[in-house]
């Protein structure tokens, strides 16, 4: 499987991943050819690249670490809970809490797993996504950080509506920042504690106290914010929802590493940069040794060193010579460069 720019696809390639609508429903499957009309569709949609079946016989690990009828059933109960904030009448929190323990139970069985959060976007579906994303990864770091059944499952709640302000019409005489928003909406329900309603409202703020919307210091932030700060930053870095230039998922996790202490909490980045695949696989990758090559397969606890399968052209064979490298073997080779479509 590989990562292809919408611009680059071709008749009869396949799709590698599936894409799913907005309210949670599959749009496209996994393996359906591309025609004209389905190319065309996706870009009217917004999508700018997908991920497409590979075609030179590399296999590479199934990279998900999430089950895609639980991602799913999270993103259709989402989306009927935006749908309803957005009309203005109440939504389930059960829906939501029952989600937030899928997420956990999910999770419980593969918490060692390197996460790949590269699920195709569209402009109706990115929300859902999004905040899909930032419940995943936040309840991770949770498990990672040793917090109880009752404390993931109020982290996963505040994750997964974290931005549910943006679902919200604006209120004449009040202050209308999502993250205000967001508060004012999960504060009057009686069945979410008081603190998914903090999430909500203090994910925007910075342990140096230059964040939003109160600029309040590292000791008023709570701990799940402070969480959901990170998944939720890292997410709109690989995946801007403001039309800005999307980085790549080392890149990333470099910036996040560089705001560590003044943005972030560093024992929450360690954890977090420990469950993420720094280098996804089917990345399209250059080495330090001058050959190139696929992401096959990711090493548990090192992000930084996964299995790469390698080939250097030979012009006069007019074949390749290939070879499986695992960098957490092959000590002195390095990812030199993340080769984009």
């Amino acid at each position: 499987m590989r990562y292809a720019s919408i611009d680059k696809i071709q008749q009869n390639d396949q799709l590698g991943k599936n894409i799913y609508a907005d309210d949670g429903r599959i749009l496209l499957n996994k393996g359906v050819t591309f025609t004209v009309g389905i190319i065309s569709r996706l870009k009217n949609m917004g999508v700018e690249a997908v991920y497409l079946m590979d075609s030179e016989g590399i296999e590479v690990e199934q990279e998900d670490s999430f089950d895609e009828e639980t991602k799913r059933e999270v993103m259709a109960n989402l989306s009927s809970s935006f749908d309803y904030i957005q009309s203005g009448k109440d939504f389930n929190p059960q829906k939501i809490g029952k989600s937030a323990e899928k997420i956990m139970d999910e999770l419980m069985h593969s918490k060692d797993v390197l996460l790949h959060m590269n699920d195709i976007r569209t402009t109706g579906n990115q929300l859902l996504i999004h905040s899909t994303h930032v419940a995943i990864m936040s309840v991770l770091i949770g498990m990672k950080m040793g917090y109880t059944p009752k404390d993931l499952k109020e982290l996963g709640t505040g994750a997964l509506l974290h931005d549910v302000g943006k679902s919200a019409p604006d209120q004449p005489g009040r202050e209308n920042h999502h993250t205000w928003k967001g508060f004012n909406i999960l504060r009057q329900s009686r069945e979410l504690s008081t603190l998914v309603a903090h999430v909500a409202f203090q994910h925007h703020e910075r342990l140096d106290g230059s964040g939003e919307p109160r600029g309040i210091t590292e000791e008023k932030v709570h701990a799940y914010a402070k969480v959901v700060s990170i998944a939720n930053d890292y997410d709109n870095l690989v995946a801007p929802m403001d039309g800005s230039e999307p980085l790549m998922p080392y890149e990333a996790c470099e910036k996040i590493l560089s705001y560590t202490g003044e943005w972030y909490d560093h024992d929450m980045v360690w954890q977090f940069l420990r469950s993420i695949a720094i280098y996804p696989n089917g990345s399209n990758v250059r080495l330090s040794n001058g050959k190139y090559g696929t992401v096959t397969a990711q090493n548990k606890g090192l992000p930084q060193r996964p299995v790469v399968r390698a080939f250097q052209n030979n012009e006069l064979m007019n074949n390749y010579d290939v070879e499986v490298i695992d960098l957490s073997k092959e000590t002195t080779v390095f990812i030199d460069k993340v080769m984009s479509d």
